[in-house]
């Protein structure tokens, strides 16, 4: 059995999967290939799997899909399997630390700083305590996020679709209701039809006068030109985002040019303890997939 390596995981997980078969991050080898390991960079397209004739398995790193073509992995006999577990922490902790820079003005203090001025009254800089969160989507992300901002003494409340009860969150089933009320509001559900674009000009006209927008979740969730806008307007005081339309995003992406922006590489992944706790799942999947395939 040939394992491909497609994008950057852990260093040492070739040598664990090594047991399983023979390991390459040589993408050359696709042809070979019976499982591939892949993160956001790969696009794992009808195409793509067209060109690997051995494939059964396809195992993404992280949380979201989308860069997979479900329908014909399912047409095709060829499994899809995530580590949704192993992300939590990571995603959760970035979107919080978005949230506290945003409210502190981390970011426009340093670079001013560093030029020499002393913006101590402009900071502007607002406290999480007692501020309500809206989170969009609660999965495990959402309740991990929740369960961080209530040790801040936040109020949070929380929209899903099918989600009616939690104890980490106030329910709301309609998700203006949620915008109208929330100072900070935080998106984490996958990209579907049904959520791309959420976040555009009609929903953003119930966000509160001021309130700030963190996105870690997947960049088309959003209408870019209507969140910068409202960013230029001040509807919006802040955004924090991990995720764009593409990756990296065009010099001409609107989001780069809009005001009061904290924009981190799609790094919400990226700690050493999460690459660890993906190859651990990566290699439980490999490990039941082979047995099963004795």
């Amino acid at each position: 059995m040939l394992i491909l390596i497609s994008d950057a995981f852990d260093p040492g997980l070739p040598k664990i999967l090594s047991k399983y078969g023979e390991v390459t991050d040589d993408k050359g080898r696709l042809l070979e290939a019976e499982i591939v390991l892949v993160r956001s960079k790969t696009k794992v397209t009808k195409e793509y799997m067209q060109g690997a004739k051995h494939l059964k398995m396809v195992i993404r790193g992280g949380v979201g899909l989308d860069n997979i073509d479900l329908p014909y992995a399912a047409e095709n006999n060829i499994t899809v399997r995530n580590t949704a577990d192993a992300s939590t922490t990571a995603v959760a902790e970035l979107a919080f630390g978005l949230m506290i820079a945003l409210a502190n003005n981390v970011v426009t203090s340093t670079n001013a700083t560093r030029e020499g001025k002393w913006l101590k009254k402009e900071a502007g800089r607002v406290e999480l305590f007692g501020k309500t969160l809206g989170i969009l989507g609660l999965g495990r992300i959402g309740i991990a996020l929740a369960t961080r901002a209530s040790v801040f003494k936040m109020r949070v409340l929380g929209w899903h679709p099918d989600v009616n009860f939690t104890d980490f969150a106030e329910i709301h089933h309609n998700m203006e209701e949620v915008l109208e009320q929330s100072d900070f509001v935080s998106l984490h559900m996958p990209l579907l039809e049904e959520t791309r674009g959420l976040i555009n000009n009609k929903t953003l006209a119930h966000f509160k006068n001021g309130a700030f927008l963190v996105n870690t979740a997947r960049g088309k969730l959003i209408v870019e030109e209507d969140v910068a806008e409202a960013l230029r307007s001040g509807k919006l005081r802040g955004y924090g985002a991990d995720v764009y339309n593409a990756d990296p995003p065009p010099p001409d992406s609107p989001i780069l040019k809009a005001p009061n922006t904290i924009l981190t590489p799609h790094v919400g992944a990226e700690t050493k303890e999460n690459l660890l706790r993906i190859g651990i799942v990566v290699e439980r999947i490999i490990g039941e997939y082979g047995s099963a395939r004795k």
